[in-house]
């Protein structure tokens, strides 16, 4: 992946990476942990999941020096965050919209978010409060060790999709998938919203790929990998790996093949208009 011929505009990452003394939410009981565990992996709103969320944005820290420019971890998630911010206003326009463009926000151990205290612990998420993605690129390390590989692909998958709950939250969709959850009759159908929700924010990823495929020079190998990680956060993977049975109505994220299948939907088709995941039998998704 040539993610240095990436087009964008605007900026949005802020660098807190070095500061720390965000702590963690606080988790308690072998349930609060097992969410933990799940909810790292291409998750929003953690604060909300564990009950450690803040209804309001916290005060954003003031911005650190000005990243070196040799500084290859910084560059690269900058250039991915404009590249999505270039395709997903385009979209927005040809669809008569505006869109709001979220800040990513780079930290090391801890920080502080709109969704409350952030930990490396939580993984990559998106926290509607303050339209903000947070990442600790320690992440992308743990892909590596435990997701069976990484790349530059599979890492821009990650921001992509966090990107794609932005973009969610822009159209409303959030707000409605949350007053479903709270009317629900049981968990497995609160559960099953939840899943419509992350399968849809691979397929809006895939639809970023597509965009950005040629410019990028993507190749077979670059699709492995994505394709590789996409598997590996299934929720039915993740429960075989921590010894448990796979419980599908349990799900909130979706099986690896339905991961899979929503991000090659978006990437071939190029098209946001494919991602409805919400008219689709849940059965069949």
């Amino acid at each position: 992946m040539d993610w240095k011929n990436l087009p964008g505009s605007g900026g949005g990452v802020e660098d807190r990476r070095g500061r720390g003394g965000g702590g963690g939410i606080a988790v308690g009981g072998v349930g609060g942990l097992i969410i933990a565990l799940i909810a790292m992996f291409f998750g929003i709103d953690p604060g909300a999941i564990l009950g450690g969320g803040s209804s309001e944005p916290q005060q954003t820290q003031s911005q650190s020096g000005q990243p070196q420019a040799d500084d290859a971890e910084y560059q690269f998630v900058n250039q991915i965050h404009r590249s999505t911010n270039l395709v997903w206003d385009g979209i927005f326009t040809q669809a008569g919209r505006t869109y709001n463009e979220p800040r990513l926000i780079l930290y090391t151990q801890g920080t502080s978010s709109g969704c409350g205290a952030a930990s490396s612990a939580v993984g990559p998420f998106y926290c509607p409060a303050d339209s903000s993605i947070y990442l600790d690129t320690s992440f992308f390390a743990q892909m590596d060790r435990q997701l069976g590989g990484g790349g530059d692909f599979a890492y821009s998958y990650v921001i992509a999709h966090e990107v794609g709950h932005h973009v969610q939250n822009e159209l409303g969709i959030a707000d409605q998938v949350s007053r479903k959850q709270r009317t629900a009759r049981t968990e497995a159908e609160a559960n099953s919203y939840s899943v419509r929700l992350e399968l849809q924010a691979d397929c809006f990823a895939g639809v970023w790929g597509s965009k950005v495929q040629t410019v990028a020079n993507l190749t077979q190998e670059d699709l492995r990998e994505a394709v590789s990680t996409a598997e590996a956060i299934g929720d039915d993977n993740l429960q075989r790996q921590s010894g448990s049975r796979v419980v599908p109505d349990s799900f909130t994220h979706g099986s690896a093949q339905q991961r899979v299948n929503w991000f090659m939907k978006g990437l071939r088709s190029g098209d946001a208009n494919t991602c409805d995941t919400f008219s689709v039998p849940y059965r069949q998704l």
